[in-house]
Parts: C-alpha cells; sequence; structure tokens
C-alpha cells in the first residue's frame, strides 16, 4: 500500500497541483479521528507519515498498534481523504479558472432543463442559466449550442456554482468586442450601453481616431457586423449612437431618429426637458416609452418629453414678474408642470410670495393649461415604464392628471448604416 499510496500521492501534486504535504497533513487528522472512534477508552495517540516512504506508524499511549483491521481502516481512510481532496482542488481550481473569466462570453450546449432555468454544459463544469437572465427570444432545446455572458461566480457548498445570463447588457458589449475589430484594438470605444433583451438595445460608441467612423466601423460592410450581432440576440434591434461628450448633442443623438427643437438642461440633477414638434412626439417617445426610456438609461439623465404646443413659460403668467420669477427659479419651479404639481398653499411657503399673487399664479397657470389644450401630464418622462393612458380632464382640479394622445407609430427600423 506504502508504495501505492506515495506514487498517487506524487501523480496527485503534479497533475492537481495539491501539496503532497497538505494531503498528508490531511491523512494524518483522518487517521487520529478513526482512532478515537475505534479504541474511544484510549486518548493519546500519535501519528507518523514519512513523506519519503508514505509508511504509516499509528502509536497508542507510545506504542505502535499493529492491529489487522486498524490496517484496513488506514487504507480506507487514506483513499477518502485522496478523494476528497481531489474534489476540492477540482472545485477551487473551477471557482479561480471562472472568477477571472466573469464578465466574458462563454459557450456549450444545452444539458438540461430544472423547472424554467437552463442547464448548460461548459465541458469541465455546469452553468445556470436562469429564466430571469434570459432574452423573451430565446428559445432552446437540449443539445443546442448556446453563448452566454458570465454574470456570477458563487461559492456553495456542492461546489463553485456559475450563472450565466443573454439578459444582461455585457453581453451586447462583449459581442461587439468580438465582432468588430476596431473596439478590440481599442481604436472604438464602447461608451455605454442599455439594453431591453428581446426589444431593443442602444450602443453609444467614439473613436479615437477621426479618420475611423465609429458607428460604420459597428455596421459593417453591408451591414454584415451588425447582424452577425442581432442574429445571436434573436433579432433585437440595436441602435448604434454615436457618443459625443456635449451633453445636449449627446442626447439628440440618442432619442434619433427623432428630430429634437429644443432642449432645457439642469446639469446639477441631470434632468432635461426636451421640447419637440407635435408630429415628432410620438417618434420620439418611442413604442411604449421605450426610445426615451432608453435614451435616458444610456445618458444617466431624467428626460421628459413634450410637444411645443405645451411650452408655456412661466414667466407669461399673470403675477410673475421679473422678481417672482427668479425666486421661483432659485425654488426650483422652472415649468408649468412645477406649478401645477404644487398647490397656492405650497407655493406661499416660498420666501417673497404671498397667498394673493399664489392663488393667481396657479389660477393663469392652469387658465394656460385650458388653452393648451393639454394636460402637463402629456410631458412624458423617462422614468415612466409606459405611457400613461387616463381621459382628457373635465375640470381644472383634475388637470394634473395623465393624458396621452400617443398615435401608434411604426418602430424605427435599424437599418445599418453603410461603412464609411
Amino acid at each position: 500500500m506504502n508504495q501505492e499510496l506515495l506514487t498517487t500521492l506524487d501523480y496527485i501534486e503534479k497533475e492537481k497541483n495539491i501539496d503532497k504535504a497538505t494531503l498528508l497533513d490531511a491523512l494524518k487528522q483522518a487517521l487520529l479521528s478513526a482512532c478515537r472512534k475505534t479504541y474511544p477508552e484510549t486518548d493519546e495517540f500519535e501519528v507518523q507519515i514519512s513523506p519519503q516512504t508514505a509508511d504509516i506508524h499509528v502509536l497508542r499511549n507510545g506504542k505502535e498498534i499493529q492491529d489487522a483491521d486498524f490496517g484496513r481502516i488506514a487504507a480506507q481512510t487514506a483513499k477518502q481523504i485522496i478523494i476528497q481532496k481531489i474534489r476540492e482542488a477540482e472545485r477551487k481550481s473551477i471557482f479561480d479558472d471562472y472568477s477571472k473569466k466573469q464578465g466574458e462570453l462563454v459557450s456549450g450546449a444545452v444539458h438540461r432543463f430544472e423547472k424554467r432555468a437552463i442547464i448548460v454544459d461548459l465541458g469541465k463544469t455546469e452553468g445556470i442559466l436562469p429564466a430571469r437572465e434570459q432574452s423573451p427570444q430565446d428559445e432552446f432545446r437540449q443539445g443546442d449550442f448556446v453563448k452566454a455572458y458570465i454574470l456570477e461566480v458563487k461559492k456553495t457548498p456542492g461546489g463553485p456554482e456559475i450563472i450565466l445570463s443573454r439578459a444582461h447588457e455585457g453581453m451586447v458589449k462583449r459581442l461587439f468586442e468580438i465582432e468588430v475589430p476596431e473596439i478590440h484594438d481599442g481604436i472604438v470605444q464602447i461608451k455605454g450601453v442599455a439594453r431591453e433583451a428581446g426589444s431593443r438595445t442602444k450602443i453609444a460608441v467614439y473613436s479615437s481616431d477621426s479618420k475611423v467612423d465609429p458607428v460604420g466601423s459597428c455596421v459593417g460592410m453591408r451591414g454584415q457586423r451588425v447582424k452577425n450581432i442581432v442574429r445571436e440576440l434573436r433579432g433585437e434591434k440595436i441602435d448604434i449612437i454615436r457618443w459625443n461628450e456635449e451633453t445636449e448633442s449627446y442626447i439628440r443623438e440618442a432619442l434619433k431618429p427623432a428630430e429634437i427643437s429644443e432642449i432645457k438642461m439642469n446639469r446639477k440633477d441631470k434632468w432635461a426637458e426636451i421640447f419637440v414638434a407635435d408630429d415628432q412626439l410620438s417618434l420620439t417617445i418611442g413604442k411604449k416609452g421605450q426610445n426615451v426610456r432608453l435614451a435616458s438609461k444610456l445618458l444617466g439623465w431624467r428626460l421628459d418629453v413634450r410637444s411645443m404646443s405645451q411650452k408655456v413659460p412661466i414667466s407669461s403668467l399673470e403675477g410673475v414678474g421679473p422678481k417672482i420669477l427668479e425666486t421661483l427659479n432659485e425654488a426650483g419651479i422652472t415649468s408649468l408642470k412645477d406649478i401645477l404639481k404644487s398647490t397656492p398653499e405650497e407655493l406661499t411657503k416660498i420666501k417673497g410670495i404671498g397667498a394673493k399673487t399664489a392663488e393667481k399664479i396657479f389660477r393663469s397657470a392652469h387658465q394656460k393649461l385650458l388653452e393648451g389644450g393639454k394636460p402637463p401630464a402629456g410631458i412624458l418622462s423617462s422614468s415612466l415604464l409606459k405611457p400613461a393612458e387616463a381621459p382628457a380632464p373635465e375640470t381644472p382640479a383634475e388637470s394634473d392628471k395623465s393624458e396621452e394622445t400617443e398615435k401608434p407609430e411604426a418602430e424605427p427600423t435599424a437599418e445599418p448604416e453603410p461603412e464609411a
């Protein structure tokens, strides 16, 4: 057994990268435990294992145990320890390997289904693609090839758990890095990605070389590069946007193909009020508010969109002179919407505005609203998950309720632009 044990220990040390001393120490502790179970009446045990020959000597009260049964126990214990250490080493190796790959793409085959989760065979181990991380467009069968993003690697009692995702925005980013050599080489940079998996993605790109068109590079000749990515994402639409360090220009790019008439920005709070022509309103908002929502996520700004017909400066309200206008602006009230969201009582809390002035401003705001024929809740914010639907207000008191008359519009196509 000793020669066989020694050969096994040497093999494990070389192939599994487990230190022999660690194995011998684990074997020694296991044998001591076995001794105490076999001879519970004796407390003093000593285990000696030679690193050179793997000879094992177990001493009880200073005398070596010569029991043949215990020899079999020792052999069985050694086998169990070796198997356990090999398993632990393999788990550690897999955890270390995939922890380094977190945030990258991996490929595998669908092995089985557990409820709605997909178990993917990655070769050395398995990955889990939970239902929440699957794209709504994904449909897989057993044996199908799957490409996914490594979202997280966790340690569990049963070994490392590798969580995969096909819905994460990082997957789109990695696909572009693989498909576009200019991104891989660092000439074109991905500045941001906003995604609603299975439906649409906006990706902002920038070129450090003025001779290289970032959008054209990502689209590819005859759109082949972006088509490959769209195919992998099962038809998900992709808007490739030219990044701009100037925020207003970036907002205009992010909301394309809509044409923006005017933008008012609050840089401190990262909030922008966007005015568009009436016939551009539904295009700017997008289907179920998706266009403005994705643009907002891409920029990290709150975007409020409304038509030019709804643009009413608060300086035009009765009771708002230059001093009152300055006072309102200092209090953060810069639009008709801000006034209608408050009450006369709240306006009187602002220093310099009395009860009569507050009532006059509030009444004038409602009058302007009625003249415009549309409520300020027609101001559609990127914070809304879906367009509001409510009847038109019947009385001024109800005029801050939402009404949207957005007509169904053909969603902007993601037709690739020709390469420059």
